[in-house]
């Protein structure tokens, strides 16, 4: 019996101390690649302002060959809407709306996760000249998770996971414009 309370007694004591911890963890993530592409900053912009063109180079359109994709409204417009439903737990259900756009630098995105967890964040990707038909291509994901789930980024690296989604993305968009 005094086991079990010394048992219980360490259990609550390690639930009150990540409270506390989490409390203190920063709640805000954001992860961003960028790589150059050698082609003009108007080539690169208005491929990338079509929000059906990420099916060609993005790492999430690969994962579900099966799944089910639908669209409203005019691609490359504020408003443009793209939704998915997989049955896959990799990739899940959700949407990506386009937000705002400044022509020939910048698209601004609304992510929306509904399965399989619930999650609103914010994409982007932003193009510049760096020299004569050379453009970087600038691609970030902003983040939240509220107290106490936040404690999650204390274990998992977000930065490494969708970095590397991000890289390979950016990898196939090069390939796909400079071919």
């Amino acid at each position: 019996m005094k086991i079990l309370k010394i048992i219980g007694i360490a259990i609550l004591g390690f639930i009150i101390l990540a409270l506390i911890v989490g409390a203190f963890t920063e709640k805000d993530y954001a992860v961003e690649r960028e790589i150059v592409i050698n082609k003009s900053q108007s080539e690169v912009f208005d491929y990338v302002k079509y929000l059906k063109n990420q099916d060609n180079f993005s790492k999430w359109s690969t994962m579900d060959p099966h799944m089910k994709k639908e669209y409203k409204g005019v691609d490359g417009t504020v408003g443009f809407m793209s939704s998915w439903e997989s049955d896959s737990s990799d990739v899940g259900v959700g949407e990506q709306e386009i937000l705002s756009i400044e022509e020939g630098k910048r698209i601004d995105y609304a992510l929306r996760f509904f399965e399989p967890f619930e999650s609103s964040e914010k994409a982007y990707i932003e193009v510049e000249s760096v020299g004569d038909n050379q453009t970087k291509v600038i691609w970030g994901f902003k983040g939240r998770m509220d107290y106490p789930m936040n404690l999650m980024l204390l274990a998992m690296d977000f930065e490494a996971m969708l970095g590397a989604d991000f890289e390979y993305g950016l990898q196939e968009l090069k390939k796909i414009l400079e071919s």
